[in-house]
This record gives C-alpha cells, sequence and structure tokens, in this order.
C-alpha cells in the first residue's frame, strides 16, 4: 500500500482558512509521528480567488485537483463579493470545481458524539447514538438544469427560472453509492423525493426502485416526501440509516440535520466521483458550514467539522481506517474534557478557540499514539 498522498488544500473565505489551518497541523501530526507522508499543496477558491484572478477559480486550480489525490476546502463566499457578477460569484468556482471532478455523490454523516449530548436541539434519548449518512446528489438537479435565467418581460417585469432535471443514469450510479454504503451500515436507505408533485422525482423513484429490485434486494429500500423527511428528522431522527436525496433536498436536509448533532460545526462531508479501473476516486473533503463572515477573524470557529472532514478523507479516498478512527477519538476525548469551542457551549465547559481546539485534539492524539 502507498504511504504518500497528495493533498491539495483550498481554504477559500471567511472562517475557511481558520478552520483548514488547523486541521493542516493534524495533517502535519502523521508526517511527523507516522510513516504516512501527506504533501500539501495550497490554492486559491472563491472570494479570493476572485480578487486574485478574476474568477471564483482558474483552470490551474481544477488541474491541481483533478491530479491531487484528494482535496480539501474550508468555505467561500461572503458579503464582500455580494456584487460581483452571478456568473463569477464565488458559488460559481465550487459548483465549477465539483463538475468539472464528476463530483457526483455528496456523502454528509450525522454522528453524535456523546459529551455532545445536551447540546443537540433535542433530547438526549432522540439523539444518543445517532448516526445517520445522507447521500445528495451533487451535479444535477436545479443547481445545474438548464435552462435557467432572469428574462425580462414586455410588460416590465421579470421571470427567473431554473430546471429541475435528471437523467436514468445521473439517478443510478448515486443510487448505487447509497445502497452500498447501506450495506456496511444497517442496510437501510430512505429515498427522499417529491414525487407526488414533480414528474422529475416519480423518475427518481422508479429508478431508485429498480436499482434496488435488481441489484440491491438485500438492502431495505423505504420512499419518504421530503417534507415528511425534515418533520421526522426533528421527531424521530434515529429511525434513518442511509438517506438519499436529490441535490436541493439533499442541501436542506443535512442542514436540518447538523442541529441533530448539537452545531453545523461538527459535520463533515465528502463528495465521491466514479472509480476508476483501480478502484480509485477523486474527492472533495469539506465541512457543511459556510464562510460565516460574522465571526472571522475572532478565533472562535470550530475546526471539528473541517477536521471530520479529513477523516473521511482517510477513509474514502486513502482506505486509511486505523487512522480515521484515532483522529475520531482524540476529538471526543477533548470534548470529554469539557473544552468547548463557542457554537457548542455549555453550562460548566470550557470556552477554548479554534487554536485551543486543535490544540487539544492534537494533545490526544499525541497520547493515543504512546
Amino acid at each position: 500500500m502507498p504511504n504518500t498522498y497528495d493533498i491539495l488544500i483550498l481554504p477559500g473565505d471567511g472562517i475557511g482558512p481558520e478552520v483548514v489551518g488547523e486541521t493542516v497541523r493534524v495533517i502535519e501530526w502523521f508526517n511527523t509521528n507516522t510513516d504516512i507522508t501527506f504533501n500539501l499543496e495550497e490554492d486559491l477558491i472563491g472570494g479570493c480567488a476572485y480578487d486574485a484572478h478574476g474568477v471564483p477559480v482558474t483552470d490551474e486550480v481544477v488541474d491541481k485537483a483533478l491530479k491531487a489525490d484528494a482535496a480539501l476546502l474550508g468555505a467561500i463566499d461572503g458579503p464582500k463579493w455580494e456584487s460581483v457578477p452571478l456568473e463569477l460569484s464565488p458559488p460559481k468556482g465550487l459548483l465549477r470545481l465539483r463538475k468539472d471532478m464528476g463530483l457526483f455523490a455528496n456523502l454528509r454523516p450525522a454522528m453524535m458524539f456523546d459529551p455532545l449530548l445536551d447540546a443537540s436541539s433535542l433530547r438526549p434519548e432522540f439523539v444518543q447514538g445517532l448516526d445517520i449518512m445522507i447521500v445528495r446528489e451533487l451535479i444535477g438537479g436545479l443547481y445545474y438544469g438548464e435552462p435557467r435565467g432572469i428574462d425580462d418581460l414586455p410588460d416590465g417585469q421579470q421571470k427567473g427560472y431554473n430546471t429541475l432535471v435528471y437523467t436514468t443514469s445521473e439517478i443510478e450510479r448515486v443510487a448505487r453509492v447509497a445502497f452500498e454504503l447501506a450495506r456496511k451500515r444497517d442496510n437501510r436507505v430512505t429515498s427522499v423525493d417529491k414525487a407526488n408533485a414533480l414528474d422529475v422525482m416519480r423518475l427518481w423513484r422508479e429508478v431508485v426502485t429498480r436499482i434496488q429490485q435488481d441489484e440491491f434486494p438485500d438492502v431495505q429500500l423505504e420512499h419518504m416526501y421530503v417534507d415528511n423527511c425534515c418533520m421526522q428528522l426533528v421527531r424521530t431522527p434515529k429511525q434513518f440509516d442511509v438517506i438519499l436525496t436529490e441535490n436541493l433536498f439533499g442541501d436542506i436536509t443535512s442542514d436540518a440535520a447538523s442541529m441533530l448533532t448539537g452545531s453545523i460545526g461538527m459535520l463533515p462531508s465528502a463528495a465521491l466521483g466514479a472509480k476508476d479501473a483501480a478502484g480509485k476516486a477523486l474527492g472533495l473533503y469539506e465541512p457543511v458550514h459556510g464562510s460565516a463572515p460574522d465571526i472571522m477573524g475572532q478565533g472562535i470557529a470550530n475546526p471539528i467539522a473541517t477536521i471530520l472532514s479529513f477523516v473521511m478523507m482517510l477513509r474514502y479516498s486513502f482506505d486509511l481506517q486505523k487512522e480515521a478512527e484515532l483522529i475520531e477519538t482524540a476529538i471526543n476525548n477533548a470534548l470529554n474534557k469539557g473544552l468547548r469551542t463557542a457554537d457548542i457551549m455549555q453550562t460548566g465547559m470550557t470556552k477554548t478557540s479554534t487554536a485551543e481546539m486543535g490544540d487539544a485534539i492534537i494533545a490526544e492524539l499525541t497520547k493515543l499514539a504512546q
């Protein structure tokens, strides 16, 4: 097995550089304390790329991402770029990167760390042991569908429109990812759609059902409308194992799930492409939270979601399961000592800065490695 990996680091905007900075420290801990080597190269995406190059992502950065073993992203966008033309806005850089890398499957876990049970918006008995995996289709749907735009109408009004569109193959490939993940978990998939109102979602339901019947008959499949899913997530969230859904619905349901774990600052994500002949897939890893410009530069952002995104990289890009579990244990141990960033602060706990949380996790890694 190779023990040298090339990672493209894209800190981005807002708190992105702060949380990525702590994650880089964790990565460098492995470079110093293990026989694994992570070669890191940093570049720009989002608003900072627009400031430097006039575009939210350059061709060179896309090329680097395609050649790297994996990429780690912080966050993008902020009020500074509100007046930038839509086609050059910071989110367009991320959308292009996902599209050009072919990252069709977005994995968003919602897992509860026991020390944070009281930080959840639900009572502890509803979230203790929570372990949900949301599989979101990432490069189709409303965010990419054509036609799209804003038109001027003859009567002086304007009309804005986007197109929700999916092909059979786009649904098939993300469905297979969900079913394969379920086989490694509790063997259950809940496919979330709006088939009672949208034609494209009727196709979604039909294709997902066929894939399950033909290829994964051992996996239990349930269909659920997205509005009901959102209600069930805050009613009895532990009923779910793997949630499979399209792009927009996945965006919404994963943010709803974030509050179950105490804070959106605790949620990582992985965006994966198709596997090549050698079984390798391109991967982009990032926290679910945004750039949080209101707390930028204050040193109070929670770095755990970004560090957990690196954990997902270890699992899904490098198959380094032992190292992934080591970091998760270190995070749990730090939380067990009562350390909390502002977003997960609780009465009687010790409020820590971004860097102090990074220090604590690295200290726990060192103890575990002894």
